[in-house]
């Protein structure tokens, strides 16, 4: 009887053995584990071991960033992150990370809060308008859900695309700014079976930059290059950023397109790419080597950049500025057939004025472009001058 006591009561321990043996075996992984500096599945570079110092240990700072390098570093993160994902998912939260796993293969990212930067940053836009003797025309990308709200989630979160285009509406016209509202020119697209966005990326698609690119042409009162001008090649295996974020690692590819006018070569197209006093000049606005990367959608311009120039000495326009986020990166090359000359600032690397770019370079229109989710949280744009 005492013997079965006993095993009774050794039972009853097991599972604390079980965690205890748990815990030592993925201390001892997480030690002798290789550490990585970049993680392919999520684009982005991983936490290292941060230095230490009395005054960062004392103000808290060095175990923020321990907390944060024990979180990358991580044994077989990947794997945490998508059973994470997916557990959400089962459980009934209808996506992870701040991404919805929606119909037909498309991941997109949940709307942004109500109290966010929208505001501000149109002012500002109206601000910098009265500093420049130019044009500016206002042209925003709709989010992906509310294009595609037919795949979200039943229970989801609402996009506030209309209430917002209505106010940016109303205060640019108010100021003597164009606005370019694609709302049902994407609605009316994207009913007829056009894919406008990417289901693994918040970007818009090839064809969506380019049913923008005519709604802006418009706009501005010129014509948009027909579609037969271009050599249309799609490319597949094409994981973007909102793929990366989710953790919904098991989620097909994508493809991605490139419309090429064979007409332009090396001879007539310079791509001049400057980063802070350091400057680069390619002869094609398409960058190949981007394509044998997860994330291909940098193969437009070479991605972020602080300022990029594009000319085309066989366009007959002059020269057009674009104020911008990276949706721009696809629809700059439809531009290149109306204009000399494309000039590209992104606010979030370009720290120099504006205005005197403007001044310098005399272009015909300034353009803001910006996703409608960007520019609602965008902090960098109150800088411009």
């Amino acid at each position: 009887m005492r013997f079965k006591d006993d095993r009774s009561r050794f039972g009853r321990y097991i599972p604390a053995f079980v965690f205890l043996i748990f815990i030592f075996g993925m201390a001892v992984w997480f030690l002798f584990n290789p550490k990585s500096d970049y993680s392919s599945s999520e684009k982005r570079y991983l936490q290292q071991f941060p230095d230490v110092s009395v005054d960062k240990v004392l103000d808290g700072t060095f175990g923020t960033d321990f907390e944060s390098y024990f979180a990358d570093q991580f044994p077989a993160r990947s794997f945490w992150v998508g059973l994470n994902a997916y557990y959400s998912l089962d459980t009934g939260n209808n996506g992870a990370n701040g991404v919805y796993n929606c119909g037909n293969g498309y991941l997109i990212n949940k709307p942004v809060s109500t109290d966010n930067k929208l505001e501000k940053n149109v002012n500002t836009i109206v601000k910098f308008k009265n500093t420049i003797d130019v044009p500016i025309t206002v042209m925003f990308a709709p989010s992906t859900g509310y294009v595609a709200d037919d795949v979200l989630p039943a229970v989801h979160d609402k996009y506030n695309d209309d209430t917002y285009f209505e106010q940016i509406s109303s205060t640019l016209s108010a100021n003597g700014i164009s606005f370019v509202d694609l709302r049902k020119t994407f609605k009316d697209a994207y009913a007829n079976g056009n894919q406008l966005y990417y289901k693994t990326d918040h970007h818009w698609t090839t064809l969506g930059a380019y049913t923008a690119y005519e709604k802006l042409c418009e706009q501005l009162n010129i014509t948009p290059a027909p579609k037969e001008k271009f050599d249309i090649k799609t490319y597949g295996g094409f994981y973007g950023t909102t793929y990366s974020t989710s953790g919904f690692w098991f989620t097909q590819p994508d493809s991605i397109q490139i419309w090429d006018n064979p007409e332009n070569t090396d001879k007539n197209i310079k791509v001049k790419i400057s980063e802070g006093t350091n400057t680069d000049e390619f002869g094609s606005m398409y960058f190949y080597d981007h394509l044998e990367e997860d994330d291909k959608y940098p193969v437009f311009i070479d991605g972020n950049h602080a300022l990029t120039e594009i000319t085309n000495s066989n366009a007959e326009g002059g020269t057009i500025l674009l104020v911008k986020d990276s949706f721009s990166h696809s629809l700059a090359p439809f531009l290149a057939e109306n204009y000399s000359k494309i000039i590209l600032v992104d606010m979030r690397y370009y720290k120099m004025s504006v205005s005197q770019i403007v001044e310098q370079e005399k272009p015909e229109q300034v353009v803001f472009l910006y996703g409608i989710d960007n520019i609602a949280t965008d902090t960098d744009l109150v800088w411009i001058k």
